[in-house]
């Protein structure tokens, strides 16, 4: 019986074959046996559907015969063209992964990484993560940070070409100049090609007739370099800074990124809650009862604060503009918890002029 491939495939027969690669990759997401739900019968029935119709000459001849040409029942006769009626894994036909994109490449652990001419894709570096400690006031107002480290720079001597300054670069006999070295293997799906990078010439293709004296032709050497971060204002513990270009060298393509974890060191007088600093002062019950001023520390310095008579322990008291930047204009404010400490052992004259008071309340 011939099968409507289109149908299975859920596209018009005019469709185009992007409409095709994205109606198949759909379904192959959705029915994979190996994913929880996947249905193995209907993921073979749509790659047999875009195995034909993703390729123009047998979608030609299926157009005119119908899904016969493929497995011999046809007047035309296109045995042995077919998929064998998809027993097991043979159904699958062989399987390129570039033109599936990167539906499997995960599952198979064909990632994306290393890829280079055969894919368009260039390589690129480890990123590194270093951890700083930042002081409660480094975090709050920021600073330039030195940070040392022992990492693959780009080879100063060859610029990172891997030959001797002005050598001849010939063609890798490995790849051929691809930068990738194909490989196929069977999996469930069939044949599957893989890509891997050339690890004769790097992914670049190309090898120096006289490798570099300096990095012996990697393209990168391992030096000590000292980076410059600047930590902005208000940055938090536990936040992560990225710097682009900061991480390890990799020859014939990009370094990876540098990303800096910051650590802010408690502070016995300051709590911050967001862009608001809070700190407490300890105050006596005569400050208290008849007001005075006192002497509050703040990230900016000693500022004094006006207790006003009667006030009450736990009262808060606002600094604005004292707390956490907000931005490069306006800052949050440093609230001040003020408790009042009650004298625990009073002399006669003390008592009775407490006790006159109560009398007059």
């Amino acid at each position: 019986m011939s099968k409507d491939y289109y149908k299975i495939l859920g596209v018009e027969k005019n469709a185009s074959q992007d409409e095709l690669k994205r109606a198949f990759r759909k379904l192959a997401h959705q029915h994979h046996p190996d994913k929880p739900g996947g249905d193995e019968a209907k993921f073979k029935e749509a790659n047999e559907a875009y195995q034909v119709l993703g390729d123009e000459q047998k979608r030609a001849q299926y157009d005119q015969f119908g899904s016969g040409a493929f497995d011999g029942s046809a007047g035309g006769g296109f045995g042995g063209q077919g998929f064998g009626g998809f027993n097991g894994a043979q159904g699958f036909g062989n399987i390129n992964m570039d033109d599936l994109g990167d539906i499997f490449g995960d599952m198979f652990g064909f990632g994306s990484g290393g890829r280079r001419r055969g894919s368009g894709r260039q390589r690129r570096g480890q990123d590194i993560q270093v951890d700083v400690q930042l002081s409660f006031e480094e975090a709050v107002f920021g600073l330039d940070k030195d940070i040392s480290l022992t990492k693959p720079i780009r080879c100063e001597r060859c610029a990172g070409e891997g030959g001797e300054p002005g050598t001849d670069m010939h063609t890798c006999g490995t790849c051929d100049g691809q930068g990738v070295i194909i490989t196929a293997q069977r999996t469930i799906l069939g044949m599957v090609q893989q890509k891997r990078t050339c690890s004769d010439c790097q992914g670049n293709g190309k090898i120096a007739k006289e490798k570099c004296s300096s990095c012996a032709g990697v393209g990168v050497e391992k030096k000590q370099k000292t980076v410059t971060v600047t930590i902005p204002a208000g940055v938090d513990d536990g936040m992560t800074l990225r710097l682009q270009g900061e991480g390890e060298a990799v020859k014939g393509g990009h370094p990876g990124d540098l990303f800096i974890r910051v650590f802010v060191k408690k502070d016995k007088r300051f709590e911050r809650r967001g862009h608001t600093i809070i700190s407490e002062k300890l105050i006596g019950f005569t400050q208290a009862a008849l007001g005075d001023k006192v002497e509050i520390e703040t990230v900016d310095g000693a500022v004094e604060l006006k207790i006003p008579s009667g006030t009450q322990s736990h009262t808060q008291f606002k600094l604005r503009g004292k707390g956490v930047p907000q931005n490069a204009s306006s800052r949050g404010d440093h609230i001040v918890i003020v408790k009042v400490e009650t004298p625990k052992k009073l002399n006669k004259k003390q008592k009775k002029l407490l006790e006159e008071l109560a009398d007059r309340q």
